[in-house]
């Protein structure tokens, strides 16, 4: 059946109301895909409609347009960035211009191109948008980051259907796994937000030092840095405004200290790389650092990714994500670590949100490295949770507790 408008519009209004939470008079950063336009055009009015001062859109190539780039344009080309778009992010952001981005997956964009034409592309963009990206990941700006469905991500996810019931079957697995679907949107958010809160003020209360992962794909132990936070969805900005960075989101998360983890881990997902598909890989990690990994597809994508830079051997996030969570409830595979990481506990490979910590936003570089942080221009979320999964907490004294049983919470 058709898309209800009446959904597609309390979608819009969540973005800007929940996620970036636009405030009177605010500037709007919106970054979209060309092939996005007609929603991104309700969220625009939705930003309007919420006294945003001005909405600038920074639009992003089509997926056809990308492909001729990484199949013609000489090899130079992936050493460059356009500095002047780093530069325009980085001073709405020093405005306090909330950013909103539309992320459209496709796990098959750079099947065929050389994998060194990628890896060049994403250093690159990662150098030049370094100082932007921590601002973010400082909540120095209010964020959000969402997804709608694309003919391409659509049959990935409904194949057995044509191209139009499968854009209108994801548009209402994405309206449901988001709440959007409801009559009251916002508040339904407003309460789950205050259940993810109570699941981090207990985390916190503990003050484990170690957790202990068990299940068939994984037998890890995370040491926990000293004046570590775990965060739930709402976070607040350098003025104090509550905003959602991810919509969807069912985590609660905190950092690892750098050199305290050890064991293996298999991935439970297939980890879209921006656009590249690594499919059941494993990480063995030795005082923090990953020494040994292989992957049946996408090996060189892991490579590329485990050589980004000297943390990018390194974890900077682990989150607790029930398996019984509404996204994992649908049986799909998203192909999109929007989804799939809310679906399932996992890792991220790259830097640590300065947020985790006591006083980390406060805290310059060598500081952050002195807490236990990591540090790196990449931050990936890969997913290891799974219907066998049990997680202990380990105390002060040495006794442990259980955190996770059969993949869920343990009350």
């Amino acid at each position: 059946m058709p898309v209800n408008e009446q959904h597609l519009d309390r979608y819009a209004e969540l973005i800007v109301k929940v996620g970036a939470n636009v405030q009177p008079g605010q500037k709007v950063v919106f970054q979209a895909p060309v092939t996005a336009a007609p929603f991104a055009a309700r969220v625009v009015r939705k930003a309007y409609e919420a006294g945003a001062m001005v909405v600038l859109m920074d639009w992003m190539d089509s997926d056809e347009i990308i492909r001729h780039k990484f199949e013609l344009a000489p090899d130079e080309a992936f050493d460059w960035y356009p500095m002047w778009r780093a530069k325009g992010l980085e001073e709405m952001v020093d405005d306090n211009a909330a950013v909103i981005q539309i992320y459209i997956p496709n796990p098959d964009l750079y099947e065929g191109i050389d994998p060194s034409r990628v890896a060049a592309a994403n250093r690159a963009r990662l150098k030049a948008l370094e100082r932007y990206r921590k601002r973010l990941m400082n909540d120095d700006a209010s964020w959000c980051l969402f997804s709608i469905p694309s003919p391409v991500w659509a049959k990935r996810i409904f194949p057995e259907l044509d191209e139009a019931e499968a854009v209108e079957s994801l548009w209402s697995l994405v309206l449901s796994m988001t709440r959007a679907d409801l009559d009251d949107p916002v508040k339904a958010w407003r309460e789950h937000l205050d259940a993810l809160g109570r699941r981090r003020d207990r985390l916190n209360a503990r003050r484990y030092r170690k957790l202990h992962y068990k299940s068939a794909h994984v037998d890890l132990s995370i040491e926990l840095p000293e004046q570590h936070l775990w965060i739930s969805a709402d976070a607040r900005n350098g003025k104090g405004t509550a905003f959602v960075p991810n919509i969807p989101t069912e985590e609660v998360f905190t950092l690892p200290l750098k050199t305290g983890v050890n064991g293996v881990v298999h991935g439970t997902m297939p980890l879209n790389y921006r656009g590249s598909l690594i499919e059941n890989f494993r990480l063995e990690f030795k005082d923090g650092r990953i020494v040994n990994y292989r992957a049946e597809k996408g090996e060189e994508a892991l490579r590329n990714l485990l050589d980004t830079d000297e943390g990018s051997r390194y974890l900077g996030e682990i989150a607790l994500v029930p398996y019984d969570s509404p996204i994992s409830r649908t049986g799909k595979i998203f192909y999109n670590t929007l989804f799939d990481e809310n679906a399932s506990c996992h890792l991220a490979i790259g830097a640590a949100y300065p947020t985790t910590l006591k006083g980390g936003r406060e805290m310059d570089g060598e500081a952050l490295r002195a807490a236990g942080a990591n540090e790196s221009m990449v931050h990936e979320d890969f997913m290891i949770g799974s219907a066998d999964l049990s997680i202990d907490g380990e105390l002060a004294d040495g006794t442990r507790e259980p955190v996770f049983r059969n993949g869920n919470w343990a009350e």
